[in-house]
């Protein structure tokens, strides 16, 4: 697992060479980033189930006015839940991010 912290979210790209290690890895990790807006970025390499990547509804942010957002593009997202973030670019994840702060300050 590769962390960055970019100016206003933290990215964690998958370097495992499974979904499960890399979700594992994570919760390891994951009260590491209760604070930030977080971006994972998983490999298109893993190949994953929407059972698997549902896991993580379990880490959404979104309770702690943080946002949370999966860049994967070996899925389609009309099969995953409505409440994950999932979308194919780090480009489109930024734009959900700015999205999500706009909501905020809106009050929604």
């Amino acid at each position: 697992m590769i962390i960055e912290k970019k100016e206003n979210y933290t990215l964690i790209t998958s370097d495992e060479n499974s979904f499960l290690d890399f979700y594992t890895t994570f919760l390891k990790k994951e009260k590491d980033f209760n604070e930030v807006h977080l971006v994972l970025q998983i490999s298109n390499e893993i190949k994953t189930t929407k059972e698997e990547i549902s896991l993580f509804l379990n880490n959404i942010k979104k309770k702690n006015s943080k946002s949370f957002v999966i860049v994967y593009n070996n899925v389609d997202i009309d099969d995953l839940p409505e409440d994950l973030n999932i979308v194919p670019t780090l480009t489109e994840a930024e734009d959900v991010l700015e999205m999500e702060a706009i909501e905020r300050e809106l009050g929604f």
